[in-house]
C-alpha cells in the first residue's frame, strides 16, 4: 500500500472498433499493444444505459491541511492513534506513552477496515449470525495498522535518525502500535462513537500468539529456537488490506514485513534463506528492531522472516480466539485477499503481491461452502490450491496452479515440497509463467456483476520493451485497473474456472497529459462524462456499494499536485469508468480501507500518515490534523462519513 518499503511491479485489454480513436490517443507506448483497449463492460447482458446514480456534488482537486467531503455530508471522527479502548483510560499524552499503555489504545497508521455487524441476540462465536443480521448501527470496526513512524510519533527524531536509532522503549511501543484493532462502535444521534470497555475490544500486536496452519505448517524452514515445532508465532506486522468471510471471520494481510528485520543476508549460512531474505528487502541498515528483540535479527534467527508474509484469519466475535496464519495463501507481500462465496461451491479468494513485477493470485478451497455450518466452513481456508494469474494477449487468461511436482516446481529447481512452493511463492509463480504486473494491490469482486477488479498502482521500473498486454505502459507512473471476467453471466460466474477473460477498466492519470506514462483513459470519454477533477492516479484500495459502483482509494496523487482521496464510478452503462471525486485527504495523508455499512448509509475511511512530508516531525509537523491541538501530533484516524439527510452515501 504505502510505498515506504524496498523498490517494488504493469496492465491493459481486447479490441473494440468504436474505441480505436481513443486508443490511438493513449500514445505510442500503449499503441504497441494494439490488440487491447477499454471495453464497454463485463456484463454479458445488454443493459439499457443507466442514469447517474452518483448524485453527490463532486469536490475539486486541492492540497491543504484538511480533509474534504461533498456538500451535504458529515464526517465523524471515530478513532485516532492513541485513543483508548478502555472506559477508564487516561487522556492520550504521547510523551508518557509506554508499551503497556499502547496495548490498550488504538494503533498507528490505520489501513484496512472491516465493519462486522453485531446481532444483539447472537453469542460470541456465532459470526455468521452476526454477519447476516446486517445491523448497520452497531458493529465491530476491525482495523489494520500497517507500520509505525517514530519521527512522527515521538519527540527527538528525524526520519533519518529514527531508522537505526530508535530507543528500546520506543520500539516496544511501536510493536504494540502495529497489528490490528477491534473496537465496538455505535451510531448515535450525534454520530458514530466507540463503545469504550466493550468485551469485544481487542488489540492484536507483535506479541499476540498465533497458530501457523496449512501445508507449510511445521516445516523446518518455519522452525526457530523459540518455536521448534514451526506452528506457533508471536505477532503480525505490515498489515495492509484484508477481507471478510461469510462465517464472520476477518482476513488481514502481512505486506511490508521485510523492513522489520535487520541483518546482512549474505551472513546467513543457508544460501536458500540468504536469497529469500534479499528478495524481501532485509538488510543491515534496516530499522534496529533486532537490537531490542533478537528474533528480528536474521543472523540470530534466520528462519523468523519465513513466519511472516502470510494472510492471517481471526474471529472478531470471540476475543479469546487465537489468530492463525494461513500458509495455503502463499508467502509474499500481501496487499490482501478477498473472498467470493456461493453455497455449494468452493470458496475463491483473490489477492495481489504489492511489488513491482509481482503477481495476481487466486486461492480455491478443496471443500465447498455450506452456509450455517461454521465448523466445516472454518476448514475451507486451510486446504486448497493457490494459483498465479497469466494474462495473455487478446484478453484471455489462465490461472496457473502452484503445486509441488507440477511443471518446474520440482527438486531440480530447488523445491523440496509444497512448503517450499508456498514459502518461495514468488519464485514458483515466475517459473510457472505468471504475468509480472504493475504493483497489484487490492483485488475485489463486485457483487453486482460478479466480475473481479485488480488495482495496479504503478511501476516506474518497467522499461520500454518490457510492456505486456495487461501492463502496456513503460514507466507507468499513474497505474491502472484491470477487470477479470470469469466464465458465466452476472451473478453466476464460475470463479473456480482456470480460464478467464480480462480487459482494462481504466488507465490512471490526466487524460490530457503529454507523457504516455501519465495519460489517463476513462469510460466512454464522452464530453461531460468526467470533469477536470474526476481523474486520479495510483489506484490502491477498492470497495463496491450496494448498486455496484466502484469506489477507488489512491496512493500517490500528491506526485500529480493534489491530495490522495476517493473516487466513485459506475461499472456498467454509459458512465462506466467515469470517476467522480468524493473525498480528499489532508496533505501527506493517504486514504485506506473504504468500507460501507450494509445499509450503505455510512462509509468508513482510514486516513493514514497525515503530515508525512519532507522535514515533518513530531516536534515540527507540517500540520496537526485532525485535532489541530498544539499538544498533539498529526494522528492517523478513522472517519465515518454520512449523508446529512440520512440517505445512501453517494446517491
Amino acid at each position: 500500500m504505502t510505498d515506504t518499503k524496498h523498490p517494488a511491479a504493469e496492465d491493459q485489454a481486447p479490441a473494440s472498433p468504436q474505441r480505436r480513436t481513443l486508443f490511438k490517443a493513449i500514445g505510442a507506448a500503449t499503441a504497441a499493444t494494439a490488440g487491447a483497449t477499454l471495453l464497454p463492460g463485463c456484463s454479458a447482458e445488454k443493459k439499457p444505459a443507466e442514469s447517474d446514480n452518483l448524485g453527490f456534488a463532486e469536490i475539486p482537486h486541492r492540497l491543504d491541511f484538511n480533509h474534504h467531503i461533498p456538500e451535504g455530508y458529515s464526517a465523524d471522527r471515530v478513532m485516532s492513534w492513541g485513543d483508548p479502548l478502555d472506559a477508564f483510560a487516561d487522556k492520550f499524552v504521547p510523551e508518557k506513552l509506554d508499551a503497556s499503555e499502547q496495548s490498550r489504545r488504538f494503533g498507528y497508521n490505520n489501513d484496512f477496515i472491516a465493519f462486522m455487524p453485531l446481532d444483539p441476540d447472537a453469542a460470541p462465536g456465532e459470526g455468521d449470525r452476526h454477519s447476516l443480521s446486517r445491523n448497520s448501527e452497531r458493529g465491530l470496526l476491525c482495523v489494520n495498522h500497517e507500520y509505525t513512524q517514530p519521527h512522527l510519533m515521538f519527540s527527538g527524531y528525524t526520519e533519518d535518525n529514527s531508522i537505526r536509532g530508535t530507543s528500546d522503549d520506543h520500539i516496544a511501543v511501536e510493536q504494540q502500535a502495529c497489528g490490528h484493532t477491534v473496537v465496538e462502535v455505535e451510531k448515535t444521534t450525534t454520530g458514530w462513537q466507540p463503545v469504550l470497555g466493550s468485551p469485544y475490544n481487542r488489540r492484536i500486536s507483535l506479541t499476540t500468539a498465533m497458530d501457523i496452519v496449512g501445508a507449510a505448517a511445521g516445516d523446518k524452514r518455519l522452525q526457530t529456537n523459540e518455536d521448534p515445532s514451526g506452528t506457533r508465532v508471536f505477532g503480525t506486522v505490515g498489515n495492509c488490506a484484508g477481507g471478510k468471510t461469510p462465517w464472520g471471520t476477518v482476513l488481514i494481510a502481512e505486506e511490508g514485513f521485510g523492513g522489520a528485520f535487520q541483518g546482512d543476508p549474505d551472513n546467513v549460512a543457508d544460501e536458500v534463506e540468504a536469497r529469500n531474505h534479499h528478495a524481501f528487502g532485509i538488510a543491515e541498515d534496516n530499522r534496529n528492531w533486532g537490537d531490542y528483540d533478537r528474533r528480528f535479527d536474521i543472523t540470530v534467527e534466520p528462519n523468523e522472516p519465513n513466519r511472516f508474509g502470510w494472510m492471517v484469519e481471526y474471529d472478531p466475535y470471540d476475543p479469546e480466539s487465537t489468530p492463525r496464519k494461513l500458509t495455503g495463501f502463499g508467502r509474499f507481500e500481501h496487499e490482501g485477499f478477498t473472498v467470493v462465496s456461493k453455497p455449494g461451491e468452493p470458496i475463491v479468494a483473490y489477492g495481489g503481491d504489492d511489488e513491482a513485477h509481482q503477481f495476481v493470485y487466486r486461492f480455491v478451497s478443496r471443500g465447498i461452502y455450506r452456509p450455517g455450518e461454521n465448523a466445516h466452513n472454518r476448514t475451507l481456508l486451510t486446504e486448497g490450491t493457490l494459483y498465479a494469474g497469466q494474462f495473455n494477449e487478446h484478453g484471455s487468461g489462465t490461472w496457473l496452479p502452484l503445486l509441488f511436482g507440477q511443471g518446474p516446481l520440482t527438486g531440480e529447481n530447488g523445491f523440496r515440497n509444497q512448503a517450499d512452493v508456498l514459502i518461495d511463492c514468488r519464485r514458483a509463480a515466475r517459473l510457472m509463467g505468471a504475468t509480472p504486473m504493475d504493483r497489484p494491490e487490492d483485488v475485489e469482486t463486485n457483487p453486482a456483476n460478479d466480475c473481479t477488479y485488480v488495482m495496479l498502482t504503478k511501476n516506474r521500473k518497467r522499461l520500454a520493451g518490457e510492456e505486456n498486454p495487461a501492463n502496456p505502459r513503460a514507466r507507468n507512473t499513474a497505474g491502472h485497473v484491470l477487470e477479470i471476467v470469469p466464465p458465466g453471466r452476472s451473478g453466476n460466474r464460475n470463479h473456480a474456472s482456470n480460464t478467464f477473460r480480462w480487459n482494462t477498466f481504466l488507465l490512471g492519470g490526466n487524460p490530457n497529459a503529454e507523457d504516455p506514462a501519465e495519460r489517463g483513459a476513462y469510460g466512454q470519454q464522452q464530453p461531460g462524462n468526467i470533469s477536470a477533477h474526476g481523474w486520479f492516479a495510483n489506484p490502491d484500495n477498492v470497495a463496491f456499494d450496494g448498486l455496484g459502483n466502484m469506489w477507488v482509494a489512491t496512493d500517490g496523487c500528491e506526485s500529480f499536485g493534489f491530495h490522495d482521496g476517493l473516487w466513485a464510478m459506475a461499472t456498467e452503462g454509459e458512465l462506466r469508468a467515469a470517476p467522480k471525486h468524493f473525498f480528499g485527504c489532508p496533505e501527506g495523508g493517504e486514504i485506506c480501507g473504504p468500507e460501507f455499512t450494509p445499509d450503505g448509509k455510512t462509509l468508513f475511511v482510514a486516513v493514514q500518515h497525515p503530515a508525512d512530508a519532507d522535514d515533518s516531525t513530531f516536534d515540527n509537523p507540517l500540520h496537526r490534523w485532525p485535532d489541530n491541538d498544539p499538544t498533539l501530533p498529526p494522528r492517523p484516524t478513522v472517519l465515518a462519513i454520512r449523508k446529512d439527510e440520512d440517505g445512501i452515501v453517494g446517491s
